[in-house]
């Protein structure tokens, strides 16, 4: 089996997380996507953060149109800052006989060889990488064959660009802007009944 990993903040999920992982499993034959919210993630500050719980739930409402999605708290319930190896470790031992594809973002695999235990982890997982501009892809091709030489597989799948950040969001709703075409429209009415951000 390949089996997808989509990890991110999603605070809160918007319809570009949608739309990146419909891109990556049409371009690539994934028998299901785990859709895995951070709980701390290293990189970032957990500024406005809202609960694991509220962020799985909107991610379940958000993905709930994608075949083969399936949702994961493994990280949520993990006390320490999650690195990627470690979770790619938990699923690996979880699937010892499938094939495992970390999905990320174009900015991420350009900075790949910064992050922990990199080696490890093309040893654990393909990347699968979102590029949303000609521009990007470019460089990424550069960064995959890079990657390939030490024994990593990359996958490159293009995406419309979204414009729009789950930040920037989170300013439009904390000023009470409406921001309901960037949200799936149960992901809307959970933040309102539950009066997030």
């Amino acid at each position: 089996m390949k089996i997808g990993i989509f990890g991110g903040t999603f605070n809160p999920v918007h319809k570009g997380h949608v739309n990146a992982l419909e891109r990556v499993l049409e371009a690539v034959d994934l028998d299901k996507a785990i859709i895995l919210p951070d709980r701390i993630p290293p990189h970032k500050s957990a500024e406005a953060l809202v609960s694991g719980e509220d962020r799985l739930n909107m991610c379940r409402m958000a993905f709930s149109a994608v075949p083969n999605a399936e949702f994961s708290d493994w990280e949520l319930k993990n006390d320490e800052k999650n690195y990627s190896v470690i979770t790619l470790r938990h699923f690996h031992k979880v699937y010892p006989e499938d094939r495992l594809y970390f999905i990320m973002g174009s900015d991420m695999l350009l900075s790949f060889e910064k992050w922990y235990r990199y080696e490890e982890i093309l040893t654990l997982a393909g990347l699968i990488c979102i590029s949303r501009s000609n521009e990007d892809t470019a460089k990424l091709e550069t960064a995959a064959e890079y990657l390939g030489r030490q024994g990593g597989e990359v996958i490159i799948v293009p995406a419309e660009p979204f414009e729009i950040s789950s930040s920037q969001i989170r300013e439009m709703l904390k000023k009470n802007i409406d921001c309901s075409c960037y949200l799936h429209k149960n992901v809307v009415q959970y933040i309102v009944d539950k009066n997030l951000y």
